[in-house]
């Protein structure tokens, strides 16, 4: 199995590199599934089936992040710096509408994850939803970052730069973990 879903990986990333980039919507559609892909096997490696939770959180989440990178080359295609061919199928505002939606729908499927029946007996915690709070604050701090200070054009630099999204990202992870193994005990 890992080495149909690392063929799969490696087609995409040709097609990719080939076409796909070139083609608005298909591009950042495209570079979601490499994700999605990669959860896949990073499962297999460690014998753990993937959930659909995790699935469609992380195709979301790369959508969202895709689209504010197409933004930031529409930005920097505007200041006259070499961009991508694709950008031609986009403009900022379609860019910026399409994380809006996925913004929105990354915070309503991360809430209906943490109140999934599935979950809360899995982890033996009704109170995970309390987690979304910090969901919501980081996706408005990337939101925040990408359209007023139009910093989108890489997420890693974004992350290790950015003191509020690491407070962010640490209290979710605490609040995480006081709600599985601290508050349920």
């Amino acid at each position: 199995m890992y080495f149909g879903i690392l063929i799969s990986y490696l087609l995409l990333n040709t097609a990719y590199s080939l076409k796909l980039r070139h083609i608005a919507i298909i591009d950042v559609i495209t570079v979601s599934t490499g994700f999605v892909l990669r959860v896949f096997a990073g499962g297999v490696v460690v014998d753990i089936l993937p959930t659909h939770w995790l699935v469609l959180m992380t195709f979301l989440l790369a959508l969202f992040i895709s689209l504010a990178k197409r933004r930031d080359d529409l930005l920097q295609a505007g200041a006259g710096n070499s961009s991508r061919r694709s950008i031609d199928g986009y403009n900022l505002e379609f860019v910026s509408g399409g994380m809006t939606i996925m913004a929105a729908v990354t915070i309503v499927s991360y809430i209906l994850y943490s109140v999934s029946p599935e979950v809360v007996q899995k982890h033996g915690a009704s109170h995970l939803y309390l987690t979304s709070f910090w969901v919501i604050i980081g996706l408005l701090r990337y939101m925040q970052l990408t359209f007023v200070r139009e910093k989108s054009g890489s997420p890693t630099e974004l992350l290790l730069n950015d003191p509020f999204l690491q407070i962010v990202v640490a209290l979710w992870l605490l609040t995480f973990v006081i709600i599985i193994y601290v508050a349920r005990a």
